[in-house]
This record gives C-alpha cells, sequence and structure tokens, in this order.
C-alpha cells in the first residue's frame, strides 16, 4: 500500500484519536520465565481495552531490523522510515529549540565514563543527574575551541544526554560515530565516510580531543560519546499529509524534536505522566490528534531492570481510566520498539498494538500482551501503516474508487 494513497483519500471530521506510546513497550520473558514485561504487568484496563477492540504487532522498519527511535517514530506517524531518516542530532535539537540552521552539524551526545584502561564502563555516566549535566555543558562551552570549526555549543537535554552543534559551513552529516554503542572497548575515532567529509571528521576528532582533556578529572562524566550527526532538513507536515491538528505532549526533548519537525504543537513543560494526562485533558477541545509519549519503559529496558519496567507499564495502566474519560473516537496503545530488559536495549522484535474504537471488530484478544496480539485482528504489519488504519477508524478516509 502507497502512503501518498493515504493522503490522497484523507477528509476532514472532528473525531479525535490519541496515540499513547510507552517507549520500548515490548519485552522478553526473564531468563527461565514464560511472560514478558507486558504479560507479567497487571494491566486490567489494557486488557478491557484490548477485549473490545483489535491488537497486532508492528515493525517499525522491517523484519529482523532493530530500530533508532527516531525512524520508529517517523513510523508510527504514517513516514516511511527509510525514506525521512535523520541523525538524532537534529531530533534533539528541534526538541530543545535550538535555532536551526543549514550551517550546523547537530550531534547526539552521551556523557560516559572511562575506566582507567580508557575502555567505556559506562555508555551514561550513572544516568547523570540533569543539573550536573548543565554545570558540565557550561564547562565545555568555555573551555573547548577548536581550530577547525567557527564555534561550538554544548546544550543538556536530559539525564547523561547533550546536544553538541558544530557551527562553520560545509559541514558533511558523513562521518562515522564515536560510541561503539557497548562498554568494555575504547571510544571510536570519526572518520569521513566520503572524501567530502575529511575536513569534518577532523573537526569531531578534534572536538572528541580537547571534551576529554576539559572532562579528564570528572569522576563519571568523563567524556561524551558522539552519534546521530545530522544537518537541518525540513518535513512535510502532518497537517498537510493527514488534514490533521496535532499536538504531542512528551517529556524528552527527542520526541518534541520529532513532534515540531512534522507540524505537532507542544504543550507547556511536562516532566511526569499525571502532567501529560493534565495537557492533554487541558487541549482537548483544541485539537484532533494527540501523541502522548511514556519514557519510563524503555529507560528501565535499558537498565535492564525487568521489575522496574513491569512497574512504569503498571503506572500507565493505572491512569489509563483518566484517558478514557475523554472518549476519544480511536486509542491506539503501542511502542516505538522492543526494549527487553533481557537485552538491556533495542531490539528487532515486533512491538504489540491495541487499537481502540467503535468500529473494531474484535478479535478475540482477552488480554493486552505479546502472545495475545501474535494472533490479533490488525496481524503483523509495518509500522507505517498504522496511522492509515487510525484514520480509517475515526472515519477521516473516503473511499477509493468508484
Amino acid at each position: 500500500m502507497d502512503l501518498e494513497l493515504i493522503e490522497q483519500l484523507v477528509v476532514k471530521n472532528d473525531k479525535k484519536i490519541i496515540f499513547l506510546i510507552m517507549d520500548g513497550l515490548g519485552g522478553l520473558p526473564q531468563e527461565g520465565g514464560t511472560k514478558t514485561e507486558l504479560e507479567t504487568a497487571a494491566t486490567p484496563n489494557l486488557d478491557h481495552l484490548a477485549a473490545g477492540g483489535i491488537c497486532g504487532l508492528l515493525d517499525p522498519v522491517g523484519y529482523g531490523i532493530t530500530p533508532g527511535s527516531g525512524p520508529a517514530h517517523f513510523a508510527l506517524f504514517g513516514y516511511d522510515p527509510l525514506k525521512y531518516n535523520v541523525g538524532r542530532g537534529l531530533l534533539s535539537a528541534a526538541g530543545l529549540d535550538f535555532p536551526l540552521s543549514p550551517d550546523d552539524l547537530y550531534m547526539r551526545a552521551n556523557f560516559a565514563t572511562l575506566d582507567k584502561f580508557g575502555h567505556i564502563a559506562d555508555r551514561r555516566a550513572g544516568r547523570l543527574d540533569t543539573e550536573k549535566n548543565k554545570l558540565l555543558c557550561i564547562k565545555l562551552k568555555a573551555n573547548v575551541h577548536l581550530q577547525k570549526a567557527k564555534e561550538v555549543f554544548f546544550v543538556t537535554e536530559k539525564e547523561h544526554r547533550a546536544l553538541v552543534v558544530l557551527r562553520g559551513g560545509n559541514l558533511s552529516e558523513q562521518i562515522s560515530e564515536t560510541d561503539p554503542q557497548k562498554t568494555g572497548q575504547p571510544p571510536l575515532e570519526a572518520q569521513a565516510l566520503i572524501p567530502a567529509a575529511e575536513n569534518t571528521a577532523a573537526a569531531v576528532r578534534e572536538l572528541s580531543d580537547k571534551i576529554r582533556d576539559v572532562l579528564s578529572q570528572e569522576e563519571k562524566a568523563n567524556i561524551m560519546l558522539l552519534r546521530g550527526y545530522a544537518r537541518y532538513r525540513t518535513f512535510p507536515s502532518m497537517a498537510g499529509r493527514f488534514g490533521l491538528n496535532p499536538l504531542a505532549v512528551a517529556s524528552y526533548p527527542m520526541y518534541k524534536g520529532i513532534a515540531r519537525l512534522l507540524g505537532m504543537t507542544l504543550p507547556q513543560e511536562t516532566t511526569t505522566i499525571e502532567e501529560e494526562i493534565q495537557a492533554l485533558s487541558s487541549n482537548w477541545r483544541s485539537f484532533d490528534f494527540f501523541f502522548v509519549h511514556v519514557k519510563a519503559t524503555d529507560s528501565r529496558g535499558e537498565d535492564g531492570n525487568f521489575a522496574e519496567k513491569v512497574k512504569a507499564i503498571e503506572k500507565v495502566d493505572s491512569l489509563l481510566p483518566e484517558i478514557c474519560a475523554l472518549n476519544p473516537d480511536v486509542l491506539v496503545v503501542t511502542g516505538d520498539h522492543s526494549t527487553p530488559a533481557a537485552m538491556a536495549g533495542h531490539s528487532f522484535h515486533p512491538v504489540p498494538v491495541l487499537l481502540s474504537a467503535k468500529t473494531c471488530r474484535p478479535d478475540g484478544a482477552v488480554s493486552f500482551g505479546e502472545s495475545a496480539c501474535l494472533t490479533g485482528g490488525l496481524g503483523r504489519m509495518p509500522m507505517k501503516y498504522l496511522m492509515g488504519v487510525a484514520l480509517a477508524h475515526a472515519g477521516k478516509l473516503q473511499k477509493f474508487g468508484a
């Protein structure tokens, strides 16, 4: 199915759609167990929705492909993740409302911990406190000066995450990352992937060396790992493609960045799921599409903490009645990707999804979990087509053909 066909069939109405996204929702059983985190969690409200709706499994990018959060979220919103793939640095910059310019190169950065042998002991520096992050960014801005770039910016994102921006004309995205994505190894050296990127690679190598010098005396955050290089680009809006007036309720800058790039409105700052639901309720009359993002499920999965991921899912379930009380015409609950605690990271496993609407043909599911979703009425489908299904259930797609 061509996504452009969906755009051609769009009609506007006042029906309202909620996408409740529990980041990293999909999981695996613990060693010796038989149930995933979602199946282990007590979720009476999600189970009730599943019993009256339809369930299935979503592949964010493709069979066997482990997705990053960026392409997975683009797929959720009906954007082909291959066509619209972009480095995470730009998503962070947009989320932080950093002034975007075609002269800049945006990078996602992790403060990390090097051991005495120069190997990475912790890629997240113990999930560094955000306030400490801010102090370190100020320190870096004051002390890092480059010969191979006009200017460099360091901006706190959250916890161990930061945005690094190189300014200086003709910068290239085509350089390798310095983050090996695993512990026990030294940081990588940035290399040009094409000849035209040699000068940019040299600037990033200089940047990495100077960051390491400035942070050398820090106990935990004694290095920065750089990845997700991106330059500025524009994207077609959800309003233009699907006729929607969308609101995004998220606490992490990267997800706000995706929303901003796709033309979603962002409400007041939120830090907890309770505040996100309040923002959803406060803005209910003004919009017709609502993206609500929950980060804790992914964070606990990345920590390898099965029990805490279960608790995060149960917390969302306990608050679900407040969302349902708004009486959305379509409510979708899913994740952007799987983050099994057993793997302590993103995985290639398909993501469970449920869709609740009056137009659903119940599929016999009595609970919301990976096994139940395996035989659900939505089947197993590419994530990029989820938006079309949601629009159809909201009566926002007209008939195709005579």
